[in-house]
């Protein structure tokens, strides 16, 4: 079973740059009155104290959403889920993705989460059932095929590995080139690292050089968490990017630049 648990690092600048985008991508595609689905490959527990042992002994909230937050305006679609988060669970709660976007999705949309760890899927299974999501306790790769196209068929994929295994770099390309054949309306949205070893970079270049429509990758950098970390910053590449990704990346990124 793998051992990794997102709370050591929940609330890094990774995190912001991930939430921050993806409140954006699903605040515009709520706004046509159309039901959408969205899916999360590795939902993690869906709710994190940034008080915790675990989360103080890195360091990494306290350098990231830390510092951050105060660069997002009130009426940021990122930030409406913080506040919203903080006022339900408490100063110190902060949300992994499946809680970005329960708050940023209606009713009438539909939220299905896999995640393999069986503490993290408990955790998730509780946090996340009142929003009304379907959450599976299943490996998160077989699920996306698994479930895709869903239905709704309008909707957005967030693919989030914790890259414990190094085999996903290579999985992923042909895996995305799948889903896209089998749902080409869906918005596929893959997290990535950027590592100093540049074990990413064969992975984004079979996704370029696969020519997925209105394919977007966005990448912002920082300084490693701490002596010896590898992670120097934060990728996002996104097939059938809605309107407006683009310019909104870009904004995050100008904003978490003021950090450096």
């Amino acid at each position: 079973m793998l051992s990794y648990q997102h709370i050591y690092h929940a609330g890094n600048l990774a995190d912001v740059h991930k939430h921050a985008l993806l409140a954006v991508m699903l605040d515009y595609l709520t706004r046509k009155d159309k039901p959408l689905s969205y899916l999360e490959t590795h939902a993690g527990r869906g709710l994190y104290a940034l008080d915790a042992a675990e989360a103080v002994k890195t360091g990494e909230a306290a350098a990231g959403i830390g510092r951050a937050e105060a660069l997002f305006p009130a009426d940021h679609p990122y930030r409406r889920a913080l506040d919203q988060i903080r006022a339900d669970h408490g100063a110190t709660a902060y949300p992994g993705s499946p809680l970005v976007a329960a708050l940023s999705l209606r009713p009438g949309d539909r939220i299905q989460l896999a995640e393999l760890h069986p503490r993290e899927f408990a955790a998730l299974e509780a946090t996340m059932t009142p929003y009304g999501a379907i959450c599976r306790q299943e490996d998160g790769l077989g699920f996306a095929l698994a479930r895709t196209p869903p239905e709704p068929r309008r909707g957005l994929m967030l693919i989030d590995p914790s890259y414990e295994v190094k085999a996903d770099y290579a999985a992923l390309p042909p895996l995305i080139a799948k889903l896209h054949a089998k749902w080409n309306v869906g918005v596929l949205a893959l997290w990535y690292p950027i590592l100093k070893s540049g074990t990413h970079a064969p992975m984004l270049a079979a996704l370029e050089a696969a020519d997925l429509p209105k394919a977007l990758r966005h990448e912002i950098s920082f300084p490693p968490a701490r002596e010896g970390h590898g992670m120097v910053g934060s990728g996002m590449f996104v097939v059938n990017a809605p309107f407006g990704t683009e310019e909104a990346a870009r904004d995050i990124a100008t904003r978490l630049a003021r950090l450096s």
